[in-house]
């Protein structure tokens, strides 16, 4: 069963050498801008002058909007001069003129000494998982190359704070011969964490927030769990179904992000997470049940992650690299440190069950759902 979170105890387009926003991963569907009341009243905060990242991205895109709503001079770095337009235009409307545009990319190095000219805070939100030419660099290399490129010229150009969007960074132990082991993170989340510690690094007063599954209706992550409720009349899970994570509402994450430009932090690292702790294989029939559906469930003893991996993508029309490697992250529980960033941040929590319904409405506006 799910339970409640403790509150006492204290991805422009891939190409051979590109940077892709983070949302998890870019995904641009006709979305509309966002409705008025999405936000809560805007902070009190001085103006300042503030570069976001992938802001043709799922995440990077709304936390634009959300920043506009504050008062902040915007500036916007990407790879796609139009691309980026038309992802601002969809969140902000006819404020999306007022955010300054950026071409350039942090692989490449291209474009970032005019990008953070002047700027106070720098949103990350550069993430590369996806599929690339035969004979390119590993996604690895590729986010630890742009994570580089742009700590030391945001170091150079005296940024105050960069802020940045990460994944939890686990802690797994298995039973062995000899005792417990350590189980290595997946190659992802490796990333992610190693990413964390060049930003970190490079500008004291720095920060990385640390989350799971963000519910969203162009989060890649939920709309893959949202396809194979969709698309499979049986729900045939392997053993990751028994894992447990905290997802949360894409509102908070974006609240908690925009409250990070001007909030003291008392760490570099922030652990973020919803109010409810859910296993995979209860996440999926919460949506299910949202949708409106009825999935009856058959349960695997094994992950073959390879193989179910493919399968899934196959299913939900999405990229196997990119659902290989977020699969391969599912090795154990992913559960938050208890930081009470909702505390800290002054950010009122969705449960996860209006997390889903905001998404699904959302998504529904432009593109129908068949299972609905």
């Amino acid at each position: 069963m799910a339970q409640i979170a403790g509150k006492t105890d204290c991805w422009p387009e891939i190409a051979a050498e590109s940077s892709l926003p983070c949302d998890d991963l870019a995904f641009q569907p006709p979305f509309c801008a966002a409705s008025p009341g999405k936000w809560p009243a805007p902070r009190n905060h001085p103006r300042v002058q503030i570069l976001v990242t992938g802001a043709s991205g799922f995440v990077g895109s709304e936390l634009a909007a959300r920043l506009a709503l504050d008062g902040h001079s915007l500036r916007a770095l990407g790879r796609d001069g139009g691309r980026l337009r038309e992802a601002l235009q969809l969140t902000m409307g006819e404020r999306s003129k007022e955010v300054e545009l950026v071409i350039g990319d942090a692989v490449a190095a291209v474009g970032l000494r005019e990008a953070l000219e002047g700027v106070e805070v720098a949103f990350y939100l550069i993430h590369s998982m996806e599929t690339v030419p035969r004979g390119s660099p590993g996604f690895e290399m590729r986010e630890r190359r742009a994570a580089e490129n742009f700590a030391s010229a945001a170091a150079d150009a005296g940024v105050g704070r960069i802020v940045y969007l990460g994944g939890l960074v686990p802690h797994w132990r298995r039973s062995g011969r000899e005792g417990p082991v350590t189980v290595a993170a997946s190659r992802h989340l490796a990333s992610r964490e190693q990413v964390e510690r060049v930003l970190l690094s490079a500008v004291p007063d720095s920060v990385a927030l640390r989350a799971s599954i963000v519910i969203g209706a162009r989060s890649r992550s939920f709309r893959l769990l949202v396809r194979l409720v969709e698309r499979m009349p049986v729900l045939t899970l392997p053993a990751w179904r028994k894992y447990s994570t905290q997802p949360i509402d894409e509102r908070d994450v974006i609240e908690m992000l925009a409250a990070c430009a001007r909030a003291r932090m008392p760490g570099p690292t922030l652990e973020v997470g919803g109010p409810e702790v859910l296993t995979y294989g209860e996440m999926l029939s919460r949506i299910a049940e949202l949708m409106i559906v009825g999935r009856p469930s058959v349960g695997l003893r094994v992950n073959l992650t390879g193989f179910t991996s493919r399968v899934a993508a196959a299913i939900a029309g999405e990229d196997p690299e990119l659902v290989g490697a977020l699969m391969a992250g599912l090795q154990g529980d992913l559960i938050p440190r208890q930081d009470h960033a909702d505390e800290l941040l002054q950010v009122r929590l969705h449960s996860f069950d209006a997390a889903v319904e905001h998404a699904l409405r959302e998504w529904e506006r432009r593109e129908p759902l068949a299972a609905r």
